[in-house]
């Protein structure tokens, strides 16, 4: 009998399932590891975690688990949601696409007035120096080659977000 072919899977579906292959989650603690492990360069909003879970449910990649409590539903990743993870792995590299609302607020940041455009600078810079400081402490704690690399890497994308944000003329 041929092996099993693997559900194509977009990147939120493989975030999931990667991060159930820590053990049952619901749908909560989902939003919660996405964060911690990956937030820094992946965003998964509550929203799409709960539009997920449900359709990769019904593709047969994750089974129900334990109902807990306030009526959550905990989600087990299958065989055939690993198989499905490990090709969404295996298939591809290239060039991502940037997507930052940031960038794109300050492409257009010559409409706002200067006190607008000011605070926009002002708080971004304040969470970039918030995300490199933790960018730095996961970085330096990490024992694994790949996460680490990983690791050094929101150091550097939080350390370029500086440096576009210092370039932006305050007048």
């Amino acid at each position: 009998m041929p092996p099993a072919r693997a559900t194509p899977v977009n990147a939120t579906a493989a975030a999931l399932l990667g991060l159930l292959h820590d053990g049952p989650m619901t749908g909560g603690q989902l939003v919660a590891a996405a964060g911690r492990r990956f937030g820094s360069f992946f965003s998964v909003t509550r929203s799409q975690v709960y539009r997920e879970l449900p359709v990769l449910a019904d593709a047969g990649l994750l089974k129900l688990g334990k109902q807990g409590p306030r009526a959550s539903q905990q989600y087990a990743i299958t065989a055939a949601g690993r198989r499905s993870f490990k090709a969404w792995l295996a298939g591809g590299g290239g060039a991502d696409p940037l997507r930052s609302p940031l960038v794109l607020r300050l492409v257009y940041a010559g409409s706002l007035t200067e006190k607008q455009r000011g605070e926009v600078v002002r708080s971004s810079r304040e969470a970039y120096a918030a995300r490199l400081d933790e960018a730095r402490a996961t970085a330096r704690g990490e024992p694994d080659p790949y996460r680490k690399a990983v690791a050094d890497f929101a150091v550097a994308h939080a350390r370029s977000m500086l440096k576009l944000l210092d370039a932006i003329p305050m007048e």
